[in-house]
């Protein structure tokens, strides 16, 4: 499990002394903590790794965003230590998919549901996300179901 993984590697950075590593994993914890708290309101996903994957993944996206505005601001120096950020927290998820095997599954998808237009968005989106989970980012599956169903 993901969770375990995380919660191993942090005891193994601390005993390092890698203090920017330890940093990041006690930030990925605590909003994974924040994530089960949440889901005790809602309804929990059936897996923990997809739970765990999908904050992983928002964590990258919103450490992403910053570097970029950093980058623009002149402050690389911030974005280096995002960029750091970010490859901790991608040594946790799971392999992504390529290109092409993801375009071939959506369009697999596209298909089996028969959706034809921008309308059918929001269905397609919940398979990709129910078949696909942490194997491919929100976004960029967001944007090929767009590219599948123009």
């Amino acid at each position: 499990m993901i969770r375990d993984a995380i919660k191993t590697a942090t005891i193994a950075a601390m005993k390092s002394g890698d203090k920017e590593t330890t940093q990041t994993l006690r930030l990925a914890s605590a909003a994974i903590k924040n994530r089960d708290i949440e889901a005790r309101t809602g309804t929990a996903p059936k897996d923990d790794d997809l739970l765990v994957t999908e904050v992983l993944q928002k964590m990258v996206k919103q450490r992403r965003e910053s570097a970029e505005i950093y980058r623009t601001n002149g402050r690389d120096d911030r974005a280096q230590v995002e960029e750091a950020e970010i490859a901790v927290i991608e040594g946790f998820l799971p392999a992504q998919l390529g290109d092409a095997e993801a375009e071939a599954k959506i369009r697999d998808i596209v298909a089996e549901t028969g959706a034809s237009s921008m309308k059918d968005m929001g269905r397609v989106m919940a398979l990709v996300k129910e078949r696909l989970g942490g194997a491919i980012e929100p976004a960029r599956a967001s944007a090929l179901v767009k590219a599948a169903l123009s």
